[in-house]
């Protein structure tokens, strides 16, 4: 039984991608290993594909996805708009297309008694479309949704689950970029790099101040609250800069795993706010989770301590966050999410010196947003051939 849902895991991600290899990227090594030599022979017969510095990354025609055409069209994907604020890239459709009828939300409502029968999956790109009840009773034969991402926080689970649709996300592919975020907004806030660079280019500057201090990076403490596959990686690049690293987390992660970072697990939060220079939020937004640093947590840490948020802004108190900023409770913050996204132009925190935000630039990079494309892919096609889903989230 094992062997059977490794390889459908394999053989998903391959169907979707094009690419064998992608499936050491999305499944954990010891399940690739296991199922390699079994699976060798047997993909190497099944599937026609590139490779190499000129590949396309596109699947030869594949007998899973000669079935799906041999039944009639290209099953029916939903997505909110192609290309905008809120829609997939226009540099992913041709992808999308080699798998998918692609149809906007504006051509479902439309005409949305000659598509509401035909559309089997979803894909989300920025929690767009809203999944909602209305929506979900209009599509009686949808499979399966799939999330650009990690969170799924904007999604009622339940709901979603009651209707017998599945739920995908993206979790393998935005570890690496997501945790680069978080450093990159430790080292800017730590060494002043968006003030710095005002003054450089302000046409007011005659010479550069020698008060223009920061904190030192190297030796610091780090906090970080969440070791997850993102956490993990965070404390990697910490290691690398020489950083002390404590941890909290529900799970506390293997000797061998803590001993190659170098972490200390801090069984209770408390002991890590107050010992850590550097605060990195990197958590699910859950129940538990919403508003998990408010005022008594902000006062527990060091006056010259940084809370770095890259998970949810729901996740801190942001009216306490302000308090603690404008008294001095704690000496900067760096957020890459804010709740709401973007922020109301009057909010208070935009009129602070002591904070530096940006627009949830978490993923953004054009490696990564081709990654998760391919992850959802990779998801929808297992469930709509009913194989196991690399991804899927369980309400």
């Amino acid at each position: 039984m094992f062997r059977v849902k490794a390889f459908g895991l394999i053989e998903a991600i391959h169907l979707a991608t094009g690419c064998p290899r992608l499936a050491g990227r999305l499944i954990h090594p010891a399940v690739v290993c296991h199922v390699h030599h079994w699976t060798k022979r047997s993909t190497d017969s099944m599937w026609s594909y590139r490779t190499g510095p000129n590949s396309s990354g596109e699947a030869g025609v594949s007998a899973l996805q000669t079935k799906i055409m041999e039944q009639g069209e290209l099953p029916v994907l939903l997505v909110n708009e192609v290309g905008g604020v809120r829609g997939v890239l226009k540099t992913h459709v041709e992808f999308l297309k080699k798998h998918f009828h692609l149809i906007t939300m504006k051509e479902f409502l439309k005409n949305k008694k000659h598509w509401s029968k035909k559309v089997q999956a979803i894909y989300l790109w920025w929690h767009k479309p809203i999944i909602d009840r209305e929506l979900l009773e209009s599509l009686p034969d949808l499979k399966v949704i799939a999330n650009s991402g990690v969170g799924m926080d904007h999604l009622d689970l339940k709901l979603i689950s009651s209707f017998g649709v599945k739920m995908a996300n993206a979790p393998h592919a935005v570890s690496s970029s997501t945790a680069d975020t978080g450093m990159a907004l430790l080292l800017a806030s730590a060494r002043r790099l968006v003030e710095g660079c005002q003054t450089a280019v302000s046409p007011d500057t005659e010479c550069f101040a020698d008060d223009l201090l920061g904190d030192e990076v190297t030796g610091a403490t780090l906090g970080i609250i969440g070791m997850g596959s993102i956490g993990y990686k965070i404390a990697l690049r910490a290691k690398a800069f020489e950083m002390k690293i404590l941890y909290h987390n529900r799970n506390r992660r293997t000797e061998e795993e803590e001993r190659a970072i170098g972490a200390i697990y801090c069984t209770k939060i408390e002991d890590l706010l107050q010992q850590s220079d550097f605060v990195m939020l990197v958590v699910s937004l859950t129940p538990q989770t919403h508003k998990l640093i408010g005022k008594r947590e902000l006062e527990l840490m060091k006056p010259t301590a940084t809370l770095i948020n890259i998970s949810r802004g729901p996740v801190v108190d942001q009216d306490a966050l302000v308090e603690a900023l404008q008294t001095g409770v704690i000496k900067a913050a760096a957020l890459d999410v804010t709740y709401p996204e973007p922020l109301p132009r009057d909010h208070p925190l935009l009129k602070l010196k002591n904070i530096l935000i940006t627009p949830h630039l978490g993923i953004k990079t054009d490696k990564t947003t081709r990654m998760i494309t391919e992850e959802a892919v990779a998801n929808i096609l297992a469930a709509l051939n009913g194989l196991p889903i690399p991804n899927e989230v369980f309400p």
